[in-house]
């Protein structure tokens, strides 16, 4: 049997916040430039912008729980020997 390595980069807090504030920094223009002209281009650089600072909000809510409460299969982990011992009792 092999040995799998997974390694996966997990931005910290700091990072995902920094570039949040790049990207609205980013948009904030953009709403700039759309109000001095109208332009379809613009708007649709918008809606691409609010569409990752979606992903960005989702990403920096999932790290805080993480940090908070632990990572998600230990939790469920937790839960259910909880559970056991609440049926066994």
């Amino acid at each position: 049997m092999g040995v799998t390595c997974v390694t996966t980069s997990m931005r910290t807090l700091s990072e995902i916040h920094t570039e949040i504030e790049r990207l609205s920094e980013e948009r904030s223009e953009l709403w700039h430039r759309l109000s001095d002209t109208y332009d379809p281009a613009i708007r649709l650089e918008i809606r691409a912008l609010d569409t990752k600072l979606d992903h960005l909000w989702d990403e920096h809510r999932a790290l805080r729980a993480r940090v908070r409460f632990g990572d998600r299969d230990s939790i469920v982990a937790r839960a259910r020997v909880e559970e056991r011992l609440e049926r066994a009792a």
